[in-house]
């Protein structure tokens, strides 16, 4: 188990997952919101075609910034919001949409130390289909605030919450159509457990990652589109 992201590029995850299938070795992205069954919820809702076909997406991770010694502002550690939290919203992309983009665009704000403190990025799909997400470290400094949305729009609804990222409790979301607003509220255990727990069961009773190899790779390619398109890598 492997905190995400799972390595710098998509050829690096690539080499990473070659290498522990050659050797036999489960090797799982830690994308423990996926685990969680607020995010099943929402994809089983939105997969019932109660909103019509999706139009647009939209999320958002915003957090505290760090002091300089931390190593999500530090270049050498590959910091920035892209690595630490656009991850995030990337993968809820693809998650929700199963498709990968045929467009990229994203423009970032720079630290001195050539990390990107924030940024944003639109996603264009076959079709009509957009999405776009922010993430950024702007906050009020080591105070753990986070702003933390998600929204789908598709021809008959919408479906929206506040809290798609590693929430725990009774956690609720939204459902707008015509028909007026439903709100569905589910029971969330904690996260990190939940993909500790689906780990185990892959060594111990033969299921499959949730976070599967192929999910990790399609994620990191996207991630190096995101990064190519903001100018990262040209820093």
């Amino acid at each position: 188990l492997c905190e995400k992201p799972l390595a710098p590029t998509a050829r690096e995850t690539e080499e990473l997952m070659a290498a522990a299938a050659q050797h036999g070795v489960i090797l799982m992205e830690a994308f423990a919101y996926l685990h969680s069954p607020f995010i099943t919820e929402m994809k089983k809702v939105l997969d019932s075609g109660v909103i019509g076909d999706v139009l647009y997406m939209e999320s958002a991770f915003i957090t505290s910034d760090y002091v300089p010694e931390n190593i999500r502002v530090r270049r050498e550690t590959f910091g920035g919001s892209i690595y630490d939290l656009g991850c995030y919203n990337t993968s809820l992309i693809l998650w929700m949409l199963e498709e990968d983009p045929e467009d990229v665009q994203a423009i970032s704000c720079w630290s001195s130390e050539n990390i990107d403190l924030y940024t944003s990025a639109v996603l264009s799909f076959k079709g009509r289909r957009r999405a776009a997400f922010s993430c950024g470290m702007v906050l009020a400094t080591e105070q753990d605030r986070r702003i933390d949305r998600w929204q789908i729009h598709g021809t008959k609804g919408v479906i929206r919450t506040t809290s798609p990222f590693n929430g725990a409790g009774e956690l609720s979301f939204e459902v707008v159509t015509e028909a007026g607003t439903e709100t569905h509220t589910v029971s969330v255990p904690q996260n990190y457990r939940l993909e500790v727990e689906q780990l185990g069961r892959c060594i111990t009773e033969g299921e499959k990652p949730h976070v599967s190899p192929a999910f990790s790779i399609r994620n990191a390619k996207l991630l190096d589109r995101v990064l190519d398109a903001s100018g990262y890598r040209e820093r």
